[in-house]
C-alpha cells in the first residue's frame, strides 16, 4: 500500500494512492463513516497490521459503493503533499553508508555507522519549495537517500528480526549545506535548516520493497543526473542499520532513519567544479518502488 499526506488549509490527512487517483480519506469517511478507520497517517503507523487491514477493507467497500467518488477521489496532479511522515519521534541519520560516496570525498569506510539526527522542522513534502537559506550558507548540496520507516518498538534487535519491526519505506533528500556541516566536528548544522527533509511523495509499505538493499536510486539536478546507484552499495545495510541503533536507543512507530547517499553529490567533486544548489533548481530524487520526490530551491525571499 503507497500512503501519502494530503495537505489542506494548514492540516495533513491520509490519502491512499491507487491506480486511478489519491483517496482522501476524511473526505470519503464522510461518505462513508467507518469505526476504526483513521484519517492521520501516524495512527496507521502505529497500529501497525491491524490497522492496515482496516484501512484496505475499507478501501474496499469504499470502492465497492462509489458513494461521493467525486469528492474523496483525486487526481495526483491536484493534491498538495505534506511530508509522508508527519510526526516522527526521532529522524536518525547515518553518514558516509556508501562505499563509492566515501571513496569520492576521501574518507575511511567507517568501522560503526556515523549517526547524526535532523528535527521535524526539516520535513517537507513533494512539490513544496524550499528556500536556500542564503544569509549562512552558501553550498547546499543534495543526497538521494532510502528512508526507514519504523511501525514497531524496537530494542535490542538482531539483525535477523530487525526488519520485521519496519512499517515501510520512502524517499528523502537530505540537504546538506556543506560549510556549516564542515564548520565543526558535529554535523548536525548542516542538516537541519528549515525544509532540509522532504520525504515522500508515498510512504510504501514493507511488503511492496521485499529487499529493500536491492533498488535503483536516482538524483537530477534540472534534468541532469547527478547521482544514479543502487542501495546493494550500502556498507551497513538496513538489517544491521536497525540492529546497530536499536542497541542504544529504543525505536518507535513513525522514528524515521535516513540511510545514507550514493557518489555523485557536490562535495565529491573536485574544488575548482562545485557547483551548488541556486535558486530556480529543480531537485528529483528517485527510488525503485518508491516513486519521484521533486522539490524547487528558491532564495528565501520568495517564500516570505
Amino acid at each position: 500500500m503507497k500512503l501519502v499526506t494530503i495537505e489542506r488549509n494548514g492540516t495533513n490527512t491520509l490519502g491512499v494512492k491507487l491506480d486511478e487517483g489519491i483517496v482522501d480519506i476524511q473526505s470519503a469517511l464522510q461518505h462513508l463513516p467507518a469505526n476504526g478507520v483513521s484519517s492521520d497517517v501516524m495512527d496507521v503507523i502505529g497500529g501497525g497490521e491491524a490497522a492496515l487491514a482496516t484501512l484496505k477493507d475499507y478501501l474496499q467497500r469504499l470502492q465497492l459503493t462509489n458513494e461521493g467518488k467525486e469528492n474523496w477521489l483525486l487526481n495526483e496532479t491536484d493534491v498538495s503533499f505534506g511530508p509522508c511522515v508527519t510526526k516522527p519521534g526521532k529522524i536518525i541519520c547515518v553518514g558516509l553508508n556508501y562505499r563509492k560516496h566515501a571513496a569520492e570525498t576521501n574518507a575511511a569506510i567507517p568501522e560503526y555507522p556515523i549517526l547524526f539526527n535532523k528535527f521535524n522542522n526539516s520535513l517537507t513534502g513533494y512539490g513544496k519549495d524550499i528556500a536556500l537559506p542564503e544569509r549562512v550558507t552558501s553550498e547546499v548540496d543534495y543526497e538521494v537517500e532510502l528512508v526507514i520507516v519504523m511501525g514497531k518498538p524496537c530494542k535490542y534487535a538482531s539483525k535477523d528480526e530487525a526488519l520485521n519491526h519496519v512499517f515501510g519505506y520512502c524517499n528523502a533528500n537530505d540537504l546538506s549545506a556543506r560549510d556549516l556541516q564542515m564548520r565543526t566536528p558535529q554535523w548536525l548544522l548542516g542538516k537541519t535548516c528549515d525544509g532540509f527533509g522532504p520525504v515522500g511523495p508515498y510512504l510504501v509499505t514493507a511488503d511492496e520493497v521485499p529487499n529493500p538493499n536491492d533498488l535503483e536510486m536516482k538524483c537530477t539536478v534540472n534534468g541532469e543526473v547527478r547521482q544514479h546507484s543502487n542501495t546493494s552499495d550500502m556498507i551497513f545495510h538496513c538489517d544491521e542499520i536497525v540492529s546497530y541503533i536499536s542497541q542504544h536507543m529504543t525505536l518507535e512507530p513513525g522514528d524515521l532513519i535516513l540511510t545514507g547517499t550514493p557518489e555523485g553529490v557536490v562535495l565529491g567533486y573536485p574544488a575548482e567544479k562545485r557547483v551548488y544548489l541556486k535558486p530556480g533548481d529543480i531537485v528529483t530524487v528517485e527510488i525503485e518502488r518508491l516513486g519521484t520526490l521533486t522539490n524547487r530551491m528558491v532564495s528565501e525571499q520568495e517564500l516570505v
